[in-house]
């Protein structure tokens, strides 16, 4: 209790004052409660300017007088992942006592960016002639070919192969191998994970199976694990790297098992679905075998199929008891039928928390609704059928990482809310056997969240008032017709529906003309540049009004309306079929909206444009994007490649890059890499930053 609490305080006064105040109506006592609650005031001010005075305590605003007295200099606090400045004026003092250090310089690049990081002194890697006094038996001239090891960390910043000297600069990344010379090395994918996820049977073959639960190759990561003390040198342990087959294969042991980077098991089924009665069982490490699993070639280098014309692996079927595993590509090989679900527990590469994923959402989650949970081998149609019959709002809630094959069609009452969604850290697939048409009432809304579809596409019908997805990947190219043609991913043929997309991964979108969509943070993908990304369902030629913020697109967009473009890539170019005056991207209103620090292609009509690229015609090459890849699955899906001018990595509204990554703030991280390098590099030296992902 405090000691200016009013009953202490009424306590000290004489008991006359206090027995005649309790026959008069008690106003002393109200007296001092006003007393005490003022002096409580103050004292806890009191008690404030005391933990004033210290980083780990202040409050948020001492922080940057406190930085001021030690000489701090603020940087961009633009990203979340990027350490608070109470953080780093905290540690101020520690990386100046080891100023100049690799140690420090690696340490304050993880800070500072938020990237795993890797800081290598290149004189170290100069073959030299030995001193006599100072003998260096590591320092080779020429690698040992008996090292496997060290084979497959040549081109990484792990090596410890020496090289000849190179005089040309680090600073514009041109040279390296100089006594001056620092190397910052810097990961800017992040190693997501995937928890106990069926693995995809490759075309019905119950031996072969993909890792990643669209079945496509994809390779798998290595959970980094986290460095104990500044003074220790990132490994390739500490670090989000693909898997290499052959360091895997020679110490498996480490990567693989409940916690780390792999892990197989099997689950007994029931009728086909998951029997949670019984227990996973666990595939023993001495009975995993990494193998090359990429597909069989004739002599002629064709892919040899097999008589339905599924192609063959490599190193097929595994030996007895055993099972092959390629970390390259991302598949797995059984010596036969398991007659269980395999379950894979693996990480994959990416640069954002983007799409699906087992990451945190529960900040978007609409917790006041009523909430059923599903787990396999329950299903989400019939949960969702439960929610919708109350006739109330609700949610319906996936609480794993599981595979859900559904045939869906849902329809929602008048002014009914529901919402869909994986679990916080959880992603599930849900795998449409066909079309899943969702219809509701007047004011109807649904929101997905946190799910991986892949199959037919979502069709709206109906008057729905509202389709919320965020945090949703729509596995572009997945959804196909009996012709095997690519089917867009979502369909809205209702004009009084609003269409919001936010930090999800689409494939192409087929709006009416009178509805609107938004789109923000996303990548909507049509598969090609020539392909049309957003235009009208049917033979509409141009779809609703298109509002896109932070946003990637790729192919030709037509729509009626474009009421605002803002840091957004159009990714389109005409088809060799569409006749030459057609237009990369066509609005057919352009008196109004506004496209504003976007990249447009030349030749596309579109309203007015606000410090977009290409800014001339003559620009159109120097400026085009460039991406690391534009295939979905791979690590770097989406990413702007460091070869992209400037012009588009800084180009947008905020000096950040344009596209869906835009809140990485990408540029602003470098910025402050840096000012940092500047202010702790020691005299004499230059630093050059590489960007190894």
């Amino acid at each position: 209790m405090s000691s200016y609490d009013a009953d202490t305080l009424y306590s000290l006064l004489p008991a006359i004052f206090r027995i005649r105040d309790a026959e008069q109506g008690g106003a002393l006592k109200a007296l001092v409660s006003v007393l005490a609650e003022q002096a409580e005031v103050v004292a806890e001010n009191l008690d404030q300017l005391y933990d004033d005075q210290f980083i780990e305590t202040c409050a948020p605003w001492v922080t940057s007088y406190i930085g001021d007295l030690i000489g701090h200099q603020p940087l961009h606090a633009v990203a979340p992942q990027i350490g608070s400045p109470r953080a780093e004026v905290a540690n101020t003092i520690a990386y100046r006592r080891r100023k100049g250090t690799a140690a420090v310089l690696e340490q304050l690049a993880r800070d500072v960016t938020g990237w795993d990081a890797r800081v290598i002194e290149f004189f170290q890697l100069l073959a030299t002639t030995q001193y006599m006094n100072h003998l260096r038996p590591g320092n080779l001239a020429t690698p040992d070919l008996r090292n496997r090891t060290e084979l497959r960390l040549l081109a990484t910043p792990f090596t410890t192969t020496t090289r000849t000297l190179e005089v040309r600069r680090i600073e514009p990344t041109r040279g390296k191998y100089n006594i001056p010379n620092v190397g910052v090395f810097l990961w800017r994918l992040g190693a997501y994970s995937l928890t106990r996820s069926p693995a995809v049977p490759f075309a019905g073959d119950p031996i072969r199976y993909h890792f990643h639960p669209a079945g496509i190759d994809s390779p798998l990561f290595r959970f980094p694990e986290a460095e104990a003390e500044i003074t220790h040198l990132a490994t390739p342990r500490n670090v989000p790297t693909p898997l290499d087959p052959h360091l895997l294969a020679g110490a498996l042991r480490d990567d693989y098992g409940a916690g780390k980077s792999l892990l197989i098991e099997t689950a007994a089924v029931d009728g086909g679905k998951l029997d949670p009665a019984q227990p996973v069982t666990a595939i023993a490490v001495k009975d995993i075998e990494v193998c090359d699993l990429r597909d069989l070639l004739d002599a002629a280098g064709d892919v040899v199929v097999d008589g339905q014309g599924n192609a063959l692996w490599s190193n097929t079927p595994a030996p007895a008891g055993k099972v092959r595993a390629d970390p390259v590509l991302g598949r797995l090989a059984f010596d036969a039928d398991p007659g269980r679900m395999v379950l894979v527990t693996f990480r994959y590469g990416f640069s954002a928390a983007m799409g699906g994923g087992e990451y945190e959402r529960a900040a978007n989650f609409e917790l006041a609704l009523p909430t059923q949970k599903v787990t396999m081998p329950q299903t989400i149609g019939g949960a969702l059928l439960a929610v919708i019959a109350t006739g109330d709002d609700g949610a319906v809630e996936v609480g794993d990482t599981g595979r859900y094959p559904e045939t869906l069609s849902t329809q929602l009452g008048a002014g009914q809310r529901v919402e869909l969604r994986g679990g916080n850290e959880n992603r599930p697939t849900l795998e449409l056997s066909g079309e899943w048409v969702v219809d509701g009432l007047e004011q109807s809304e649904l929101t997905l969240d946190g799910l991986l579809v892949i199959g037919g596409p979502l069709r709206v019908t109906g008057k729905l008032r509202r389709l919320h997805i965020r945090h949703c990947t729509f596995v572009p190219g997945s959804a196909r017709d009996q012709t095997d043609e690519v089917l867009p991913s979502i369909i809205v043929e209702t004009p009084d529906t609003a269409l919001v997309i936010e930090q999800s991964i689409v494939g192409a979108l087929r709006v009416i003309g009178d509805a609107e969509t938004t789109v923000r943070s996303c990548i909507v993908d049509a598969g090609a540049m020539d392909a049309i990304a957003y235009t009208g369902p049917g033979a509409e030629a141009v779809g609703g009004a298109l509002t896109l913020e932070e946003t990637t697109v790729i192919g030709q967009v037509r729509a009626g309306r474009l009421p605002l473009a803002s840091n957004t890539l159009f990714l389109a170019r005409r088809a060799p079929a569409d006749p030459p005056e057609s237009a990369p991207v066509f609005v057919v209103r352009r008196q109004q909206g506004c496209v504003r620090f976007s990249y447009v292609p030349l030749g596309s009509q579109t309203p007015q444009r606000h410090r977009c690229q290409p800014a001339t015609p003559e620009d159109d090459v120097r400026v085009k994007p460039q991406f690391t890849s534009l295939r979905y699955g791979d690590p770097g899906y989406g990413q702007l490649s460091h070869r992209t001018p400037m012009e588009i990595r800084g180009g947008a509204s905020d000096e950040a890059e344009m596209g869906a990554f835009h809140d990485l703030f990408q540029p602003q991280r470098e910025t402050n890499l840096r000012v940092r390098l500047a202010e702790y590099l020691r005299f004499g030296l230059e630093a050059g930053i590489f960007y190894v992902s």
